[in-house]
């Protein structure tokens, strides 16, 4: 296989932010790996909380560059195996897992779905993510993209108020994503609240590490709580299950697809709700989780649409939400 490796700087069209970070600019890695004429693309950004950038993921995939060239590719998770056994972060792995899933798809000449015994004429409709800001710009961006569904990230002392005001301007179903930032307490008492201004779930209001916490919310919120932080690799899945009501995947935490379709089949055993989440990616990220969706009940993939300048095509998303799933095969990615 013959790899190459890329940086990109993605411009944000607004300032993104969260309960612990801003940030205008997104570095991410672009992997493409060549073999027999076909190529495959696929990204991992950085990423501050973690401590990955593009060049310590650069650095680990270069010193194993000739390992990677002369590996004998047949399938992706044997692919992924081997990266596993050489010890690269998931971050690394990601890219080159997502990479390798495409490249298998274009050999096979089929979409990954497709090779996954999967439809996509169901799937679930990605949320838009409003981040934090003064309650006017929040609302100037859901002006900005009526949506059906935003994801509003909190994390203030006035969180409640800042749901109730948002409200006042949109109908659309609201999903709260607290980002580790309240406490078991204000989680179960503002539960109520934003359940009555239609809010469908929370997504990681408690630091990751804090399950005593997570138990109680687990018996004591009106509404469903879905794990993020606190669900990493596939290992967390079976403890998320005693304390959350679903889990919400990172390709680039866990991974990639490999590691992701395991999480999914587990999650469904366990009967819980499964979400794919992604960072702020652009379309070569986007287009490999857009494969998975009708295996999931929600998607935030919303990557693409948070972007002043993206780098690639493939997967298109509507105004509504609804998709144009790309012609080519496996992820359907060309860079631009």
């Amino acid at each position: 296989m013959q790899l190459t490796l890329q940086k990109k700087v993605l411009q944000l069209k607004h300032t993104f932010s969260i309960s612990r970070e801003s940030h205008d600019f997104q570095d991410t890695l672009i992997v493409s790996l060549t073999l027999d004429g076909k190529t495959g693309f696929g990204e991992s950004t950085s990423n501050p909380y973690y401590k990955i950038t593009v060049e310590s993921m650069m650095a680990e995939i270069e010193n194993i560059r000739p390992d990677i060239e002369s590996f004998d590719f047949k399938k992706p998770e044997d692919f992924h195996k081997f990266l596993t056994e050489k010890g690269l972060t998931n971050f690394a792995i990601c890219a080159l897992d997502l990479a390798a899933w495409d490249l298998y798809g274009r050999l096979e000449n089929q979409p990954l779905y497709k090779i996954w015994g999967t439809s996509n004429e169901n799937y679930p409709i990605t949320n838009y993510t409003i981040g934090i800001a003064p309650i006017d710009k929040m609302v100037e961006k859901m002006k900005e993209m009526p949506w059906p569904i935003y994801k509003i990230k909190l994390g203030t002392e006035d969180d409640v108020a800042i749901v109730r005001e948002l409200r006042k301007h949109s109908d659309a179903l609201f999903r709260i994503d607290a980002n580790c930032a309240w406490t078991a307490e204000e989680t179960i008492e503002n539960a109520p609240q934003l359940k009555e201004l239609g809010v469908e779930f929370l997504e990681q209001p408690l630091r990751a590490d804090d399950w005593e916490g997570m138990e109680k919310v687990a018996h004591n919120s009106v509404l469903p709580v879905i794990a993020d932080e606190s669900c990493i690799v596939e290992q967390d899945v079976e403890r998320c299950g005693l304390h959350f009501n679903g889990i919400n995947i990172k390709l680039t935490k866990c991974g990639g697809l490999t590691p992701a379709l395991r999480m999914i089949k587990k999650a469904k055993e366990m009967g819980l709700k499964v979400m794919v989440g992604c960072m702020t990616e652009s379309t070569v990220g986007i287009s490999a989780i857009a494969q998975l969706l009708p295996q999931l009940d929600y998607v935030d993939m919303d990557g693409p649409l948070l972007l002043k300048n993206d780098i690639a095509d493939g997967i298109r998303i509507l105004d509504n939400g609804q998709l144009i799933y790309p012609e080519l095969a496996g992820s359907g990615i060309t860079l631009r």
